[in-house]
């Protein structure tokens, strides 16, 4: 990813109460999910040229699509917006069972770089409207996470979109009921949600694993460790990015003062700063390191030179690439066959 021309001196050094400094979270940004979906585009459009076609953003970053549609990438809505025959990548966020028959009927080449994840979700949800379940999906409607998994059990699937909505759930037989999660909700929010749900139906069964994706929680806990000591948190993530928006609530509520999401460091405001010795700096599980260090820069401009990194996990997960991408050009197998970026390197 290219580096962001910031503004230098934009923000000004103003004096404060204490010592300045930024309590930088570990683990933040890309995840083995994300970074997987990512060169999925980049190798396809290296293996087949330019143009290839992506079905919705590939992941929830504005940077990360500008600079996929600078190498050739093209970001459509649906699949019949795409040239018969053409390759198209399935995003990270996955597709219902309809979208896949839509691309086949028009003939296109399909990658499909739902993150693993987010494909155990699917195939939980498939195996038990198999088993005549009704499934009770935690999520925000109309995101594409959340209309994918539906799609797969489209009569089985009840919405709820936060713990106000379970008093008005209705299921036919309440002894055959089970919770399903999108896997980037805040992990207290979703929690809180199934504790009503189960105290309106007892025999809720729980899913066989926990839905919410490890980098979501790892990135929640971080954060609220961070902002304990935080006088200001910088989130760095844009609007559309479920996590993102959830670690803005999460360090609100656990401690700091103030908490702002931004896409770039340009967006940072100088009054934010005002009366602020501790800030905490975090990113979500779709954004490039690259724009977390344009942060810290225009922060180390305006005093925030000590950086302290606050570790609460190690992450060292990879997926495997699309099969059609596991090979180089040549036909040998290609060294990035496991995704092969480290998330803080991007």
């Amino acid at each position: 990813m290219p580096r962001i021309p910031g503004a230098r001196g934009r923000l000004k050094d103003t004096p404060v109460v204490g010592h300045k400094r930024v309590l930088l979270a570990a683990p933040r940004g890309y995840c083995a999910g994300v970074d997987r979906a990512v060169v999925a585009v980049e190798k396809a459009l290296e293996h087949y040229g330019a143009p290839v076609y992506v079905r919705k953003q590939i992941v929830h970053n504005v940077h990360v699509v500008s600079t996929l549609e600078r190498q050739g990438a093209i970001f459509v809505d649906e699949v019949d917006e795409v040239p018969k025959g053409a390759h198209i990548v399935f995003s990270a966020h996955g597709v219902s069972p309809a979208v896949v028959n839509a691309a086949a009927d028009r003939g296109l080449q399909a990658i499909d770089a739902t993150c693993p994840l987010v494909t155990k979700v699917h195939r939980e949800a498939v195996r038990f409207a198999r088993d005549d379940f009704e499934i009770l999906l935690i999520g925000h409607e109309g995101h594409e996470e959340v209309e994918g998994t539906a799609g797969h059990a489209p009569d089985r699937v009840t919405l709820v979109n936060s713990p106000d909505d379970v008093d008005s759930i209705v299921v036919q037989d309440p002894e055959k009921v089970v919770w399903l999660s999108q896997t980037t909700l805040s992990v207290d929010e979703t929690m809180e949600t199934v504790r009503r749900l189960r105290e309106r139906f007892p025999h809720l069964q729980d899913p066989p694993s926990d839905d919410i994706c490890y980098a979501t929680q790892n990135r929640q806990v971080a954060i609220k460790k961070v902002a304990e000591d935080a006088d200001l948190v910088i989130v760095v993530g844009s609007a559309n990015s479920s996590n993102s928006v959830r670690l803005v609530e999460v360090a609100l509520e656990y401690g700091a003062k103030a908490a702002y999401r931004v896409d770039y460091a340009s967006e940072i405001k100088q009054e934010w700063l005002d009366g602020v010795a501790t800030v905490g700096v975090t990113s979500g599980a779709s954004v490039p390191e690259v724009l977390v260090q344009e942060v810290l820069d225009d922060l180390r401009g305006a005093g925030y030179g000590d950086v302290q990194e606050v570790k609460t996990a190690e992450e060292d997960l990879m997926f495997s690439l699309p099969k059609e991408l596991r090979k180089d050009l040549s036909g040998k197998t290609d060294t990035r066959a496991l995704g092969g970026r480290n998330s803080h390197s991007a």
